[in-house]
């Protein structure tokens, strides 16, 4: 994205990354750059290399106005994950909202409904500039959270696919089994946790009791009304 284009400095941007992975939050950001703050080579974080992005991180970190929010996997596993990207835009608004006046905003996606006056526009990661700041700052936070999260449990290698559902991880998950931070509503899990295991968690106070009966209930049948054969995995390792 260059300059060249017209920049609306009343803009507040909003994007999230996260909405896709089997596990960790979905985390969302919320952004304001003042009238003299221009950052050369913002576009969709996606379309940057890793380094790129880290290196905007650090410029868009110490020169726009933000917010950050996140919501949790069982918020994710309780509200769906339409409803938990809501809520973290919503927190990163409500945190920006203590540096400037939440007005003009303008979010990447669709049909969602926000605390405050929103323009939805699908794409818009690559089309407005806040909003492509905005995942930049989503994407690598939330990608600096999941590094957190594979010192925690390198068996499943969650620095090299972040959580989503790539192959190896899937495999992987059938090795160890799912741990309280995957989300548990999502199919590929799903499919191999197994009640013991969800007991276990909810005695050992790593679920609430009301995530427990969400995720229980899902594992009565299948996808075709079919009773699940509830299996036990090996312990995380």
């Amino acid at each position: 994205m260059s300059k060249d284009k017209s920049i609306d400095y009343t803009i507040i941007g909003v994007d999230e990354a996260g909405r896709g992975p089997l596990f960790g939050p979905v985390v969302a950001a919320a952004v304001f750059l003042d009238d003299d703050v221009y950052i050369e080579g913002i576009d969709d974080s996606k379309k940057l290399s890793e380094k790129k992005r880290n290196e905007l991180y650090e410029i868009i970190f110490s020169k726009a106005k933000f917010g950050i929010g996140l919501a949790t996997p069982e918020e994710i596993d309780l509200y769906n994950i339409f409803h938990a990207t809501e809520l973290a835009m919503n927190r990163a608004l409500e945190l920006l909202s203590q540096f400037v006046e939440i007005k003009n905003v303008f979010v990447d996606g669709k049909n969602l409904k926000l605390n405050y006056p929103a323009t939805c526009i699908v794409k818009g990661d690559g089309e407005i500039y806040q909003i492509s700041t905005a995942s930049i700052l989503a994407k690598v936070t939330r990608d600096k959270i999941i590094k957190k999260f594979d010192l925690q449990f390198p068996q499943y290698k969650l620095s090299v696919h972040k959580g989503y559902p790539t192959e190896e991880h899937i495999e992987l998950l059938k090795i160890y089994g799912p741990t309280p931070f995957h989300r548990l509503t999502f199919e590929p899990v799903t499919q191999i946790l197994s009640i013991e295991l969800l007991d276990s968690w909810l005695r050992e106070g790593l679920i609430s009791e009301e995530r427990y009966k969400k995720v229980s209930s899902l594992l009565e049948v299948d996808l075709f009304g079919n009773l699940r054969k509830h299996r036990t995995h090996r312990k995380n390792k």
